[in-house]
């Protein structure tokens, strides 16, 4: 799971996830022991490839050994050898295959490990500092009132909230963040314009100039302006909250 940071400080202020850092145990040089240890278990597991590719082998020659000893005696009998002197003996055909078997090691197969399988310790660290209070305000409030949001950098905009599931359901609403609730009017018209032409309802999202002064951004409440058109009035019922709409 690759997560952003956005939700990797949602989850851990909740305390549903804990941010480790294993760079120092995972990044270090291994010592001449560790890494005789290292090669002593490749070379195991190259050996295990070996023999389990000789023994399909032997199991392949036996399930064609009626083949095999047919093709035999009608190349000796081609060779002026008669019926009565061919002896053919499956049990020597099996162990000529199994003594000049060669395991290609061009050919081996390295394991891609889901997990390290050395002992390595981690230690707890602290979240990145939020670069941007508002955007993560109003990420941790679409998704307490139960939206799916994702980055909304493919549409122009910063998020994108869906109804559902967003393997099941097309996002419904674009969200822009604003330094104020001062929107230039080619800005607005620029914004609304992509939001219709990719069937959106977009959204604003800004602190109000006035709750700054003395305010923690923590605590400070988001404001929202809903910007649609009118064949879009049906859709923008999905956002509702304790803060303002506007149309």
């Amino acid at each position: 799971m690759e997560l952003t940071p956005l939700e990797t400080h949602f989850l851990v202020e909740r305390g549903i996830a804990q941010l480790v850092s294993k760079r120092d145990s995972l990044l270090r040089v291994p010592d001449e022991k560790e890494l005789a240890e290292y090669h002593k278990n490749l070379e195991v597991s190259f050996s295990a490839q070996s023999e389990t590719l000789k023994a399909e082998k032997l199991r392949e020659t036996e399930r064609n050994m009626s083949k095999i000893l047919a093709g035999k005696r009608k190349k000796l009998l081609r060779e002026g050898v008669s019926d009565a002197a061919i002896e053919l003996d499956a049990s020597k055909i099996l162990q000529e295959t199994a003594d000049n078997f060669v395991f290609d090691r061009k050919n081996v197969q390295l394991e891609i490990a889901c997990s390290h399988d050395q002992p390595h310790a981690f230690k707890i660290v602290d979240t990145p500092p939020i670069q941007s209070p508002l955007k993560y305000k109003v990420f941790c409030d679409f998704w307490s009132r139960g939206h799916y949001v994702t980055a909304g950098d493919a549409f122009g905009a910063d998020f994108l909230l869906y109804p559902g599931d967003p393997l099941q359901y097309h996002a419904s609403h674009i969200v822009i963040l604003l330094d104020s609730p001062i929107v230039q009017p080619l800005d607005l018209i620029a914004k609304v314009r992509l939001s219709v032409i990719v069937n959106k309802i977009c959204i604003f999202a800004y602190f109000v100039e006035g709750e700054e002064k003395g305010e923690d951004n923590a605590e400070r409440e988001v404001h929202y302006q809903t910007v649609q058109w009118e064949g879009n009035r049906d859709r923008v019922g999905l956002v509702e909250g304790p803060s303002e709409q506007k149309r």
